[in-house]
């Protein structure tokens, strides 16, 4: 007789928003999901903070504005008291000021409101998992941003990087995932993620967002 499958260990969510009419409903829905145990529902960034005090919490889905204490701030001080939790801003603003802010903050993934609930759930396991995921609209404004700004100095890639690595840098600053970075380069997802981590970590790269910039600023994109 063979011995019963364990069931993988769900991901716990916060769901943060100061709209009840928003925050409940999508708390709902992502409960949907096997691999989603949605922990705690906060109106405001301060309720956010008490909760993942009061618990592990893998990703926070956060709005950026709410009362008290906003997202950009909860976002900041989630990333120094508690670097395990992974944020992922889901608002209905896609500014650049907006943009700049969260992803300076720490945030890991950037969805609209206009995302669907694989979107937002395919957004949170990436995030658990140390990935970055950029909404394409967000992505797009990312990128006209950096583009047009001059490159700094201190900018430029250290020179002991692999012709791979530049090659994944090149198509992660070109937006795309590290499925279809595999997929072009013909080689298995297992092995472009470890491109990644090494070439963030010679390149002193802190994210996706961060890779996207310095592959502009460097010519690759």
């Amino acid at each position: 007789m063979s011995e019963p499958t364990e069931k993988p260990q769900r991901l716990k969510v916060i769901v943060a928003d100061d709209q009840a009419a928003v925050r409940e409903p999508l708390a709902a829905v992502l409960a949907l999901s096997e691999d989603i145990e949605v922990v705690a529902a906060a109106a405001d960034g301060a309720e956010v903070l008490a909760a993942v005090a009061g618990a592990s919490v893998d990703v926070v889905l956060m709005d950026l504005r709410m009362p008290e204490m906003d997202g950009i701030e909860a976002t900041r001080r989630l990333s120094e008291e508690h670097p395990e939790t992974a944020v992922v801003v889901l608002t209905t603003f896609a500014d650049d000021d907006s943009i700049l802010a969260a992803l300076s903050a720490g945030a890991r993934g950037y969805l609209t409101k206009n995302a669907g609930r694989q979107d937002i759930v395919r957004a949170i396991r990436a995030a658990a998992a140390g990935q970055s995921v950029l909404d394409r609209e967000v992505q797009d404004r990312l990128l006209a941003t950096v583009r047009t700004r001059p490159s700094s100095p201190g900018q430029s890639l250290p020179a002991d990087l692999t012709p791979r690595e530049r090659e994944v840098l090149t198509l992660i600053g070109q937006g795309l995932p590290n499925r279809a970075i595999a997929q072009q380069l013909f080689i298995s997802e297992a092995t472009v993620k470890t491109h990644i981590n090494n070439l963030f970590a010679k390149a002193d790269i802190r994210d996706r967002a961060d890779a996207v910039r310095r592959a502009l600023a460097a010519g690759l994109a």
